[in-house]
């Protein structure tokens, strides 16, 4: 099985911790680089081969990671020289097989990457999405009137409830075909064109643990509660 991980992003959100090594190498409870336990998660749900989309400061990264012999699985890199977004750096890598799995270098979760892709396979889709329910708080008292300006209703601090997509894809690789090649698009243009063009994208709902650590804050939580989190990802300590 085939995965691609996005890895070429400047991390700015990650700022300072990011300022002299690239997001996906930042430590985690001192004892792992971020991308490191994206990647013994695919190398233990039955994953083979790893192209790692890179970009900003590759070479720390791929010194890194190497052949990814240390982890029992081929890693293979392919090299931007322009940010690409998230569809755009699949156009540059030559040997994908009709189906395969991508996600960000920076999700921690307990999704089994393995049947997600064999169900997507299954399935016959173009297109799966991973997705999650996220709780969004509104700080604000919600006013609702009518077109005279008279109140209709209103909610003190509602919070509202959307699924979101995790950052984790199967792809069949028919969907690139036509894409221009190393060209910028991104996941928000594919999901537009797809709605266009009838092309059959299957929404994945999972309930169980997900934390995207892009952002400073969620990346200290996660670094405080190591211990909680290596046992819900099944991580040695």
């Amino acid at each position: 099985m085939r995965a691609v991980i996005l890895a070429g992003g400047k991390g700015t959100r990650l700022l300072p911790y990011t300022t002299l090594i690239p997001k996906p190498l930042v430590p985690l409870g001192g004892k792992y680089a971020i991308l490191e336990v994206v990647v013994m998660q695919l190398a233990q749900c039955g994953f083979t081969h790893i192209t790692m989309a890179v970009n900003h400061l590759s070479n720390l990264i791929m010194a890194y990671f190497g052949d990814g012999s240390r982890w029992g699985i081929h890693i293979d890199y392919s090299c931007e020289d322009r940010a690409l977004s998230t569809i755009g750096p699949l156009t540059l890598i030559r040997d994908l097989p009709d189906d395969f799995l991508v996600m960000n270098g920076d999700i921690l979760c307990d999704l089994d990457y393995g049947s997600f892709l064999r169900q997507h396979v299954q399935g016959g889709q173009s297109v799966s999405v991973s997705a999650y329910r996220r709780a969004v708080p509104i700080d604000f008292g919600v006013l609702e009137y009518d077109g005279e300006g008279r109140l209709t209703d209103f909610r003190e601090k509602p919070v509202f409830s959307f699924d979101v997509s995790m950052g984790i894809y199967c792809l069949n690789k028919r969907v690139i075909h036509d894409l221009p090649k190393g060209e910028p698009y991104g996941f928000d243009q594919l999901m537009r064109d797809s709605l266009s063009c009838g092309r059959n994208v299957a929404i994945c709902p999972f309930n169980g643990f997900w934390l995207d650590i892009g952002r400073a804050d969620d990346y200290e939580s996660a670094n405080e509660n190591f211990s909680s989190l290596a046992e819900k990802l099944g991580l040695p300590l």
